[in-house]
């Protein structure tokens, strides 16, 4: 995964839930350009991201994870691990945190 894909992805569409809206008014591209991008990031994770409606979209529980992740300082790694961990195990709730310190640890 790119960074760009996540600035598609994560910035525009994610916000937009609209693929046109998110081309035209916020990354200044052509609407299937972002298209292919969001398919791109999608064949890489193995998982589909967007729910597509008509003109909107809406995440699916894959994407929302993957939203959540993308804002780490890790974001590239972490994002792609745990969408696919998510997609493999079917789990239905995942918790995703972080801590701007290094080496922190989580408990539950």
């Amino acid at each position: 995964m790119e960074l760009r894909h996540l600035r598609y992805f994560f910035v525009a569409v994610a916000e937009a839930e609209n693929v046109l809206r998110a081309a035209t008014r916020k990354l200044h591209v052509s609407q299937p350009a972002v298209s292919r991008q969001i398919r791109d990031l999608e064949d890489e994770l193995g998982v589909q991201l967007f729910e597509r409606t008509g003109k909107a979209v809406s995440l699916t529980d894959a994407g929302r994870v993957s939203k959540r992740s993308a804002r780490g300082a890790r974001a590239n790694r972490r994002s792609r691990e745990n969408v696919r961990a998510f997609a493999q195990t079917g789990e239905t709730e995942l918790h995703v945190g972080y801590s701007p310190l290094p080496g922190a640890q989580f408990c539950r």
